[in-house]
């Protein structure tokens, strides 16, 4: 029942810039398809190899599979192909340009419906700076934009950036409106460890936890006169939830609500000032505490964590904590987990406890090994995530 419910909620939602009502059959002219398919001249690519490094090795490996995707503007996965568009503005930061992808509107309709929200939503949004990056959904379905496939696409989106527009991988954004807010939904807390912090524009939630979100900033717009399927009621209670877990625990769940008085589906760019919110936060890949829950997509790492990917499931749970040298596991669903550390998160010439309900089940020195920090980066492909130390332990 509750994919055939999304899937009336997903052919609603095409927001369009001057629409008092998302539900009109009448696409604005300003969203019709404008692709432009005379033949480009190849891009400039500044990349220079430096394969004395670990990172420079990645890098370069990267630069070799995903060239074609910087070139030709689109990814492909399989049978399916995902194009991309982007811009630039402002200066890049010494530190490095911040990436933002925007999800388009859409979904449960006609390619051409959706082709024509996805050059909308290249006008819906510009940063002070950073590369403002659109994806043109893998299908047309209702569940276009987070369907299982396309989570590897979006990490590729980022490994691209990452190497070939210079963007800094803890300063990568989700953001999205209607069907796109559907996305950001259940993209923000399955892929938590990958973003900055995230956006939902007028979408629905579904069954989504909110938990996973407890490192990520997060914010959510809604038009109070946004009825249809309840979504104003909906994100209103979520907005509630994000309290309510926020007071919980106050090192977590930042976030923000706004449920725009007297507007429908379009909120005629209220949202737009989630950009610059955004843009205050930078990802830590090394939390304190994490909090995973395993959505439509299960996950075989996130952050620091990892599990054995058989025993996944929707709802499987895993917290855990670092606490100086002693990592802390509370909440686990799991035979095994594994921890994954480095110099930034424990002394590593101290010994290390891991505890389980008052248990103490390692204690030791670890001895950092490259071929794991090298292992770690070429399966996460986020050189955040390459550890030179890794426990795993039996509960």
């Amino acid at each position: 029942m509750m994919k055939r419910y999304l899937t009336l909620i997903a052919l609603c939602l095409i927001p369009a810039m001057a629409m008092a009502s998302a539900c009109q059959s009448k696409v604005d002219p300003r969203e019709e398809n404008q692709e432009n398919n005379t033949t480009k001249e190849p891009k400039k690519d500044p990349y220079v190899a430096d394969l004395s490094t670990l990172e420079g090795q990645w890098r370069d490996s990267v630069h070799t599979a995903l060239s074609y995707a910087y070139q030709d503007e689109v990814l492909k996965i399989g049978q399916y192909k995902m194009p991309i568009w982007w811009k630039i503005f402002g200066k890049k930061p010494a530190d490095g340009r911040s990436l933002y992808i925007s999800l388009h509107g859409g979904g449960g309709a006609p390619a051409a419906t959706n082709n024509s929200q996805w050059n909308n939503q290249k006008r819906l949004y510009e940063p002070a700076e950073g590369v403002y990056l659109c994806p043109r959904a893998i299908t047309d379905t209702w569940d276009l934009h987070f369907r299982p496939e396309s989570d590897t696409f979006y990490e590729q989106i980022i490994q691209m950036a990452v190497v070939f527009l210079d963007v800094n991988p803890n300063k990568v954004y989700i953001m999205g409106y209607s069907a796109g807010g559907d996305g950001v939904w259940r993209l923000a807390p399955r892929m938590a460890d990958h973003w900055a912090a995230a956006s939902m524009m007028a979408g629905h939630p579904g069954d989504v936890s909110l938990l996973p979100l407890r490192n990520l900033p997060f914010m959510i717009w809604c038009g109070a006169e946004d009825s249809a399927y309840k979504r104003n009621e909906e994100c209103a209670a979520r907005i509630k939830e994000l309290d309510e877990l926020q007071a919980k625990d106050p090192e977590g769940y930042i976030h923000s609500g706004h449920i725009v008085p007297g507007k429908p589906h379009w909120m005629d760019g209220e949202d737009r000032a989630a950009v610059p919110w955004m843009a205050k936060y930078t990802r830590n890949p090394y939390p304190n505490k994490v909090v995973w829950v395993q959505g439509d997509v299960n996950k075989e790492y996130f952050y620091w964590l990892g599990i054995p990917l058989s025993e996944a499931k929707k709802g499987s749970k895993l917290i855990a904590d670092i606490d100086g040298n002693t990592i802390n596991i509370g909440d686990c669903d799991y035979s095994k987990v594994r921890i994954y550390l480095n110099e930034k998160m424990v002394d590593l010439s101290q010994p290390v406890k891991v505890v389980h309900e008052g248990n103490t089940l390692f204690e030791g020195t670890l001895t950092p090994s490259d071929a794991l920090r090298k292992k770690t980066l070429y399966t996460r492909n986020d050189f955040s995530y390459s550890f030179p130390c890794m426990v795993e332990v039996t509960l």
